[in-house]
């Protein structure tokens, strides 16, 4: 006869979650972040506080950025660990939604568990439900349908068996990696079961290398010997593979250089004499020159996002092949590339011994230099006293570049840091964590947090300007309960000026973006600095350059975040690199600017090829 245990269904549910093991024997899932209400507090609450230290509680302030953090701890753990985030039923679960989109776009896991409405339907409608006219069995979770890879109501107690085991072979599947959302109904977390005690032994869960099929490697070997330029465009894949010393030994053996996607770049150093830099929209002028005569095109886990192809007319050269190296068929035949489905480790080190002594022919590896020199000029200190003059984006970055060591990890999400710091920031190995898949305003603090939890030996470097600042900060008071030290560089440029400079190439008149230009009664005075020191944080302001520079060395020896307020010039951009990005410009109307506008739209979107 089976052995049984008698548990509530949250209690099997933590307990059961809190013996998946990694091959390291460590949790899968660490902990879980918690906001509680009345559709998890009696249930999940109760169960989470029995299980004390077993599977950890932490308390955030906004479920959005509690995930976030989740979010950042399983990019930085390269997919081997991640954390689980639980909320009420209602605005507690749709605040996670966001987040749910932004692990989904970048192939993250991350376990959502927020409550879900009453299975037994008794006091429907209950405080917070939705009531779909139509359908009874819809809940505000099921908005989470399409941005998870795995979506599970629980209903009755017994479901756990199937669900759970289910949600956790596809966290870590390596090519359906995802986050995954187990609606949770109130009333079922606190019903009783008698659970097989087999279902509680520990697990290990084993991520999987998948073998490429050997006539994709041999169709791959074949384009490479016969093309004349061929450029590697490395993503975030390589990273999640491990496959960073292989893909530098592949591409100095045969002579191929290599380019970084925001995913993949950091994966090698800057000064590998084989990279590059970045491609695309914030690309490096000797990226771009690579790409744009390419007559062979080699990804190499990447899912070739319009910043990383500039909107598909990048790759210029009209006899140019695709080929993609990656884990999931999806991505690997994309825009009619070449496909090899498999991991990209094992990928290269195959397609290396069916090349031999293969070496491509030479390229201008002068560019890379002076590539190099465009930089150093872009990002050097001011000269002399700055004057009434404000600092650009590029020169914060050099601020924090010349005092960077090999331990400093920069990472940003959205704005104008995230291009500028693509375009120019000199990663160490390791050294560059970026949320560009989603791009979302928000993620910097909670981001930066969740970096260091998974890091903490690590510097964290956190770039974020005034308008994400503001849209999520709170997670600061988080880090500083806890005592996660990092250091946030905050650029005050009164407004959204990434998108107020997009909006001008567009040929669109300054508005609503910066607050001079929108409709308010008095511009705003943010004090940043006390705003940031009312949640305990260290906070001050740097008045240049040179300031910035020694305040960023201070805050090391800090265990408490540390947020460094300077003003900057809302105007310039990274002033070096780049490429043209498809932002749709109004096809009929409007003044001279918009009609010079949509002649330099029509002139770049010419070169936009979709499929060959």
């Amino acid at each position: 006869m089976t052995k049984t245990v008698r548990l509530t269904a949250a209690q099997a549910m933590v307990r059961w979650l809190s013996v998946q093991m990694t091959e390291d024997d460590e949790r899968f899932i660490e902990g879980v972040w918690a906001i509680f209400g009345h559709g998890n507090v009696a249930g999940l609450g109760e169960a989470l506080h029995g299980i004390e230290d077993k599977l950890p509680t932490w308390r955030g302030q906004n479920e959005q950025t509690m995930a976030h953090a989740a979010i950042a701890y399983a990019k930085t753990n390269r997919r081997r660990r991640a954390h689980a985030v639980t909320s009420s039923i209602g605005p507690g679960a749709t605040n996670m939604v966001t987040a749910a989109a932004l692990a989904h776009v970048n192939r993250l896991p991350v376990l959502f568990i927020p409550g879900d409405v009453f299975a037994n339907r008794r006091p429907d409608p209950v405080l917070q439900q939705i009531e779909d006219f139509d359908d009874g069995t819809v809940s505000a979770n099921d908005s989470f349908r399409p941005l998870v890879r795995y979506f599970d109501r629980i209903a009755r107690p017994e479901h756990l068996l199937t669900a759970l085991p289910r949600a956790l072979s596809v966290m870590t599947d390596p090519a359906n990696c995802g986050p995954v959302c187990l609606a949770f109904c109130q009333d079922v977390q606190a019903e009783a079961y008698d659970y097989p005690e087999s279902f509680f032994e520990p697990k290990v869960w084993r991520i999987r290398r998948a073998e490429p099929d050997p006539r994709e490697v041999e169709d791959i070997a074949a384009l490479i010997q016969q093309a004349k330029a061929a450029v590697i465009v490395s993503g975030g894949g390589v990273l999640y593979s491990g496959a960073e010393d292989e893909l530098a030994a592949f591409a100095q053996k045969h002579n191929i250089p290599f380019i970084e996607t925001q995913a993949g770049k950091g994966a090698n150093s800057w000064e590998n004499a084989s990279n590059f830099g970045s491609p695309g929209v914030t690309g490096s002028e000797c990226a771009n020159r690579l790409c744009e005569t390419a007559d062979l095109v080699i990804g190499v886990g990447t899912r070739f996002q319009d910043f990383t192809t500039g909107s598909w007319a990048l790759f210029k050269n009209g006899s140019r092949k695709l080929v993609s190296i990656n884990l999931h068929g999806y991505d690997a035949t994309k825009h009619g590339a070449a496909p090899c489905v498999g991991d990209a480790r094992v990928t290269l080190e195959k397609l290396s011994a069916l090349l031999g002594d293969h070496k491509a022919p030479d390229f201008n590896a002068q560019s890379r230099l002076d590539w190099h020199e465009t930089v150093k000029r872009a990002t050097a200190a001011p000269e002399g006293e700055p004057g009434n003059a404000l600092p650009t984006d590029a020169q914060v970055i050099g601020a924090v570049q010349r005092v960077a060591t090999e331990n400093t990890v920069v990472m940003c999400a959205a704005g104008t840091m995230p291009g500028a710091l693509q375009v120019l920031w000199q990663s160490a190995r390791g050294g560059y964590h970026m949320e560009y898949g989603y791009s979302c305003m928000g993620y910097e603090v909670a981001g930066a947090m969740g970096i260091k939890l998974a890091a903490p030996d690590k510097e964290v470097v956190c770039f974020v300007g005034d308008g994400s600042y503001m849209m999520a900060n709170s997670e600061l008071a988080t880090a500083v309960m806890r005592r996660v030290p990092f250091t946030v560089v905050l650029t005050d440029n009164r407004g959204y000026g990434c998108i107020n400079r997009l909006q001008i190439e567009c040929g669109g008149a300054e508005f609503n973006n910066m607050y001079k230009d929108s409709n308010i009664e008095a511009q705003p005075e943010i004090d940043f600095v006390w705003h940031a020191r009312s949640m305990g944080a260290h906070a001050e302001k740097a008045g240049s350059i040179a300031e910035l520079e020694a305040k960023i060395v201070e805050a090391r020896g800090r265990n408490i975040p540390s947020v460094i307020v300077i003003d900057t010039d809302a105007v310039s951009g990274a002033d070096a690199g780049g490429h043209w990005w498809d932002v749709a410009v109004p096809q009929a109307g409007g003044p001279e600017r918009l009609e010079q506008a949509r002649e330099r739209y029509n002139r770049n979107a010419a070169d936009q090829r979709t499929f060959d």
